[in-house]
């Protein structure tokens, strides 16, 4: 067997590419530490440690996973159906400010039942900001790139003035009052922020990948992505199933933004997401938009977050250069063929 042909078996075994991909990757980090001038064992010593070494080092790890599980899961339903759904941030935030005034103006409920309503209500939330344009592309064809950004920035700046000027709590920073003990999801790791947030997200990726591939309307919703004018032939409503994957896109974002207030923040700090919504896009290219691809993912993105926070702690890296290995991981891994040609490529 010759060594292409030894290549080209290897590669073929499920996510070995990808995890090609990651260790090449680390490598070139390695490379731009050290040319920078920062040995690279001890920072990437200082990186795994600050996302597995310690009880709170794992917990921080999966508290930065669970958000971007969230936001990965809902672009890759909307992906699925067609739909290129770049608002997932925007539609965090809403579900976020939504399920934080959910749980300080409900003050009746117990705690299962108020729970359950602050997390409803930021998926509704979420659900709605997708609406709008859901309903311009089904209507006018609009281009859902262009609507879903625009609505982001909406989102950003009206989440921000709201918790800044009608809904800002006394004091100097923009956020809303804390939530009410009956509306915060229970620890799971403290004193850690872990929260039963993070179950939810896996009970979602379990969700998303029974609808798309065990439902014959999640089957519906992929033959709509992959062909629509083959789908419109055997009699299946694309504008419908595309509207369907937006609000369902939406409600998953939203139910992520709810997690964050209601589980790691107990309120709706102004900036508190650095771009989950945009991390979650790449999350799910780098999980090969699938379910649990973006489980993996989301886990291999938080580890560089928390992970990164140590390693400038202690080695004084720059956080910048973490942001390099992760957008290297991105490069390499949203393209499995480059690792293949890499390899396999043939003689011209």
């Amino acid at each position: 067997m010759s060594l292409r042909d030894s290549w080209r078996k290897c590669l073929s075994f499920p996510f070995l590419s990808e995890i090609v991909a990651i260790l090449i990757a680390f490598l070139l980090g390695s490379l731009v530490l050290l040319f920078t001038g920062y040995p690279p064992g001890q920072a990437l010593r200082a990186l795994f440690r600050g996302a597995f070494g310690s009880r709170n080092a794992f917990g921080q790890t999966l508290t930065q996973a669970t958000p971007i599980l969230f936001t990965a899961l809902s672009f890759l339903v909307s992906f699925r159906a067609g739909i290129f759904n770049i608002g997932v941030e925007g539609q965090f935030l809403m579900g976020a400010l939504v399920a934080a005034l959910a749980g300080t103006s409900i003050k009746v409920l117990p705690f299962p039942v108020h729970l359950l309503c602050a997390l409803l209500a930021g998926g509704g939330g979420g659900a709605l900001w997708a609406l709008f344009p859901a309903w311009l592309k089904a209507r006018f064809g609009a281009h859902e790139v262009i609507t879903t950004m625009m609505m982001s920035y909406i989102a950003s700046y009206f989440t921000s003035y709201l918790v800044n000027y009608p809904c800002k709590a006394p004091g100097w920073v923009a956020q809303t009052h804390p939530v009410e003990r009956s509306a915060l999801l229970p620890k799971i790791l403290p004193p850690t922020q872990l929260s039963f947030t993070f179950v939810v997200a896996l009970a979602f990726a379990f969700f998303v990948f029974y609808f798309l591939f065990r439902t014959y309307l999640g089957f519906q919703i992929r033959a709509v992505g992959l062909n629509p004018e083959a789908a419109s032939n055997r009699g299946i409503p694309i504008a419908s199933h595309q509207i369907l994957a937006f609000l369902l896109s939406g409600f998953v974002a939203g139910i992520g933004g709810a997690g964050e207030v209601l589980g790691v923040h107990g309120k709706f700090v102004d900036g508190f997401s650095p771009g989950y919504g945009w991390d979650g896009i790449a999350v799910s290219l780098v999980g090969r938009l699938h379910p649990f691809g973006c489980v993996f993912a989301s886990l291999l993105f938080g580890l560089l977050r928390a992970g990164g926070m140590t390693m400038t702690r202690v080695t004084k890296v720059p956080l910048d250069l973490s942001l390099i290995i992760q957008a290297l991981v991105i490069v390499f891994i949203a393209a499995p063929r480059f690792i293949r040609l890499v390899f396999l490529r043939r003689k011209e």
